[in-house]
């Protein structure tokens, strides 16, 4: 599996994760010139910006260790122009859901809610 499989992977575990926890799916992959998100839910009258970080292996890190502040400020940015594009939406929060390959083959999810960097 190259990168590009792997975080398809990963982003797929993470939107059926997140539809079994109730979430509704607003977008994947949303873009705004050279910003990314990788996902965007709601659930509860709140907006969540998801970023998924999937990994094969902890040998540099476990994957929600490779959230830098610059990706971190990429993000914010994004998220201001999502709710300049959808001002019904008053409240957000980050999300980050990280995706490590065990050594058994399984493939561990942990959900970490409401991060600010």
């Amino acid at each position: 599996m190259d990168n590009k499989d792997t975080g398809d992977f990963g982003e797929n575990m993470a939107a059926l994760y997140l539809i079994e926890k109730g979430f509704e799916m607003l977008a994947r992959n949303w873009r705004y010139k050279h910003l990314e998100i990788d996902i965007i839910a709601s659930k509860n009258n709140m907006l969540h910006i998801v970023e998924v970080k999937t990994r094969t292996s902890s040998e540099f890190g476990f994957p929600e260790q490779m959230i830098s502040k610059i990706k971190m400020q990429f993000l914010k940015n994004a998220a201001a122009h999502y709710q300049f594009e959808h001002p019904q939406w008053k409240w957000l929060q980050f999300d980050v859901i990280a995706i490590l390959k065990k050594p058994t083959e399984e493939w561990a999810l942990d959900y970490f809610e409401d991060v600010y960097f």
